[in-house]
């Protein structure tokens, strides 16, 4: 029997396919594995309830991240936005040190001040016209100075109880950053991958010369995706400052290298165009798994810290990986 070359290539490019779908599947399937061995309390109802809990934030936030990376670009700044937002918020609510406003009125100003930090992203990228991670890594320094200039070195207490239902209350068992999370991957999985929006996000992202070719305006479209971006850390802050239910300027530090680990294991391309909500799940899945098991297991801290920066090279050496390699399947077909 002869071989048929073009056969062997299209199941070639169709095994690739596959790897490249069900890789992030396959290890966070392997991660749970591992700890369920070596930590018998991870398996627990309590602790799986708390894991999803806390990854709850980074999920909310990578959402947002991930139509700024579809898009083609990149935001190191949405801790920064946290620091911030979460200061002004508890400074709105706050009895003791703030304006006692109801926190009805203030969440809605936090969300709407976190999607214009967004968007002044997205508008100094077109401004300035240097790469996204440039002004992002530039606006996360005045962000976070900002943050504890206004916080005056102080922890902000004092906040209403009523306050703490958004990231310590429960409807039944299941607790409400769960469902708030759970909306808005279900929003952003809509409006990414069913609406003409989403069309135009992922045409961006793959060709951007091509894009702005068949009428898609570039620059509004990357203040959007920045916007929602900012969106996405308002919430991810009213959350977390509910949770902690004090202001600190530590919240949400490092919550972006989270958020685009995640991204990049789940399979959203650093450059662009490609990506799921539902792979940028098992991604940040993948990281709460390891957090959460690493910490049943007894590992200090600074262990986490290393194994997550090898996480985020791997993400990175797997998606350049995995262009080079399809630029070579389609090469091939061709």
């Amino acid at each position: 029997m002869e071989n048929n070359p073009s056969l062997s290539k299209n199941l070639s490019w169709k095994i690739g396919h596959i790897i490249r779908n069900y890789t992030p599947l396959l290890i966070l399937l392997a991660a749970i594995v591992i700890f369920s061995i070596i930590a018998p309390n991870f398996t627990t109802f309590n602790n799986i309830r708390l894991l999803v809990r806390q990854i709850s934030f980074v999920t909310i936030s990578a959402v947002g991240l991930m139509f700024v990376m579809v898009a083609g670009g990149i935001d190191l700044s949405i801790g920064s936005q946290i620091i911030l937002t979460n200061i002004v918020l508890s400074l709105m609510i706050s009895s003791t040190y703030g304006l006692g406003i109801d926190p009805l009125i203030a969440i809605p100003i936090c969300i709407a001040m976190g999607t214009i930090l967004g968007m002044m992203n997205g508008i100094l990228s077109n401004i300035l016209k240097v790469h996204p991670l440039i002004v992002t890594l530039g606006t996360a320094y005045i962000y976070r100075g900002l943050g504890y200039i206004i916080a005056g070195g102080r922890n902000i207490d004092g906040l209403p109880d009523s306050f703490r239902v958004y990231g310590q209350g429960y409807v039944g068992p299941v607790p409400v950053p769960i469902i708030i999370m759970i909306f808005v991957a279900i929003v952003g999985a809509y409006f990414l991958h069913n609406t003409n929006f989403g069309s135009r996000v992922y045409a961006m992202g793959g060709n951007q010369e091509a894009a702005h070719l068949v009428g898609i305006n570039i620059k509004r479209m990357k203040v959007i995706v920045f916007a929602i971006g900012g969106l996405a850390s308002g919430i991810a802050s009213v959350l977390l400052l509910s949770r902690v239910f004090n202001g600190q300027v530590t919240t949400g530090a490092g919550i972006e290298f989270d958020a685009l680990t995640a991204a990049l294991l789940g399979g959203v391309s650093f450059a662009g165009g490609e990506g799921t909500i539902l792979g940028l799940i098992t991604g940040v899945m993948i990281i709460g798994v390891l957090n959460n098991g690493m910490q049943l297991f007894g590992l200090q801290d600074f262990y986490q810290n290393l194994v997550k920066g090898a996480l985020l090279l791997a993400a990175v050496g797997y998606d350049q990986y995995q262009k080079s390699r399809r630029a070579k399947e389609m090469l091939a077909i061709a």
